[in-house]
């Protein structure tokens, strides 16, 4: 095996005439049969026609005969056509099987008795390589480095082809110390096929971090010049971390108090850096870690500059992070018992990173405005809740509690009205108080407590408890109230059923509105009248006495008898009466 060294050079590959020399040329692919017809004019008298090839510097060796007369072809013993010759009647050679050693001149002889006549054949052999293989590819490139980037291997070549180099597509030339490539070309002696490898020393920068890499072979076929190309390779290539960047890693854009938060910490070298220093605010020195650096349940007092670096402390990035937070104090909290008319002074204090906004709900229903007791009702009682949110921090919210619970001792009022049918009566026991008092009713007198009652809703501390009896007598009913804090009792007389009785005004329909005033208005008139009946006697009596005084005085003095006076006086008396 012959080995061939060549420095490469970029070259093209001259273009071998069909017709070399003025010679009759047959090119054929390696491996299939070659024909090569007899040029020459068939002469009146041929014997025999013969086939021979000659090489240079050697003697003529002949492979086939045929003659004319006998019609029988004879192969001459050679070895390397043996089974491979076929002789047509017109004297046409095929050779089967082409080899590159088939590359020879070969001479047709057509022979009469008088002349022998000669036309020769150069006969070319073609083979197309295998598609190029960049083998013994680096594990990574590095910056800065001329290294060994591969071999671009193309196989069984006839004749020897050539490769090229590209990156992205462009031809790379050879430059010293960046680009530097060698072409060696190794012939199969057996065969005579060639076997071409290119090496590839390069030195790439940070932008080749994605170059695609191919060869291509080029070659000659029968047809003329052709090219195959290798698969792409991309290489990894490494190069310094020239900026380092922290980032804040968070389930959402703002940080509030409870969150985890994970600092990353990156170069743009390839490979990355493994570890940093980390600085955390508080921290005199740099924390070594990985590229990242968790922070689990955060405080405001997290607020602050965070910076990472290399380990050599280069190259330091900073970043700024706020940790949102949100206080509500609400007083007094919890439940809260207080009596009735009391003052409860509610206050709900917000402390925050940021703007916040707070507002009231009562029982579940939204408060217009903020809770304010100087004097405490049944109705103020029930759940206050003061609620803050930060809006622009996702998931900030506190709430807090207020049950109030408003407590009074039973308090009673008593009505009653004379229904409109008259054969009834209704007597209503008003009550108001917290804890709901228990009510009980009792006729005075036999002590007997009545059941059938009629109870309305218990709101904001007040119900009634209504009884409709029909009594025959005057009775007098007793309504008693009680809960945990006090009992309270109060009675009312009850005329019987024939004498109407109406002092719950709220309660009556328009006819008994009229009648009600009918009668005032009669009661009042006679009220008015026996009071002024009262007035005139009043007067006629003072006009008298005073009229009787002086006729007294007269019979004093004109008669000055003392006893007639007392029968004056006696007579006055009489008359008076």
């Amino acid at each position: 095996m012959q080995v061939l060294y060549f420095r490469f050079q970029p070259s093209t590959i001259l273009n071998v005439s069909p017709r070399a020399l003025g010679l009759y040329t047959v090119n054929a692919v390696y491996g299939d049969t070659i024909t090569m017809p007899c040029r020459l004019e068939v002469p009146d008298g041929l014997m025999f026609g013969k086939w021979k090839y000659e090489m240079p510097n050697e003697s003529p060796v002949f492979i086939a005969f045929r003659s004319s007369t006998k019609k029988n072809v004879q192969y001459d013993d050679v070895p390397d056509y043996k089974d491979r010759l076929s002789l047509s009647e017109n004297y046409t050679l095929s050779i089967k099987n082409a080899r590159i050693s088939d590359e020879k001149r070969f001479v047709c002889m057509l022979v009469t008795e008088d002349d022998v006549s000669e036309e020769p054949t150069i006969v070319k052999v073609f083979k197309q390589p295998s598609q190029p293989e960049i083998l013994h590819q680096a594990d990574f490139l590095e910056t800065e480095k001329l290294k060994m980037l591969g071999e671009c291997v193309v196989r069984d070549s006839y004749p020897e082809g050539n490769v090229t180099w590209y990156k992205n597509g462009r031809v790379l030339q050879p430059v010293e110390g960046v680009v530097v490539i060698n072409l060696r070309k190794v012939e199969n002696r057996s065969t005579g096929l060639f076997t071409m490898t290119s090496s590839l020393q390069y030195m790439p920068t940070k932008e080749d971090a994605n170059a695609k890499f191919t060869c291509i072979v080029t070659y000659y076929g029968p047809s003329g010049q052709k090219t195959i190309q290798s698969e792409p390779v991309v290489f990894d290539v490494h190069y310094p971390t020239e900026k380092v960047t922290i980032r804040v890693l968070s389930q959402s854009s703002t940080i509030k108090e409870g969150d985890n938060v994970t600092l990353k910490c990156s170069g743009n070298g390839n490979p990355p850096p493994q570890e940093f220093l980390f600085y955390i605010p508080g921290e005199t020195e740099g924390i070594r870690s990985s590229d990242t650096y968790v922070m689990t349940d955060v405080r405001r007092n997290a607020t602050g500059e965070y910076k990472c670096s290399l380990i050599d402390k280069s190259m330091m990035d900073a970043t700024t992070i706020t940790v949102h937070y949100l206080d509500l104090q609400l007083t007094p909290s919890g439940e809260v018992t207080k009596q009735i008319g009391e003052a409860l002074p509610v206050s709900c204090t917000i402390s925050s990173s940021r703007n916040a906004t707070v507002f009231w709900i009562k029982d579940n229903t939204r408060m217009k405005t903020s809770p304010s007791f100087s004097s405490l009702q049944y109705q103020d009682a029930g759940n206050y809740i003061c609620e803050t949110t930060l809006q622009e921090v996702e998931g900030l919210k506190k709430r807090k509690t207020l049950k109030l619970i408003v407590e009074g001792k039973p308090q009673i009022k008593m009505t009653k009205k004379t229904n409109t049918n008259k054969m009834s009566k209704t007597i209503v026991c008003h009550v108001e108080g917290f804890p709901k008092p228990a009510v009980q009713w009792t006729v005075t007198g036999s002590g007997s407590l009545i059941n059938k009652t009629e109870e309305t809703k218990y709101v904001n501390g007040k119900f009634s408890s209504k009884i409709i009896i029909a009594p025959e007598e005057n009775v007098t009913l007793t309504c008693i109230a009680e809960n945990q804090l006090e009992r309270t009792v109060t009675s009312l007389n009850v005329s019987a059923i024939s004498i109407p009785e109406y002092d719950e005004p709220e309660d009556r329909n328009d006819d008994n509105s009229e009648k009600v005033n009918d009668q005032a208005k009669l009661i009042v008139g006679i009220v008015v009248g026996l009071l002024l009946v009262a007035l005139v006697a009043g007067v006629v009596y003072w006009l008298y006495v005073k009229k009787s005084k002086t006729a007294s005085k007269h019979v004093d003095k004109d008669l000055g008898n003392i006893e007639e006076n007392k029968k004056l006086e006696e007579n006055n008396h009489k008359s008076e009466t």
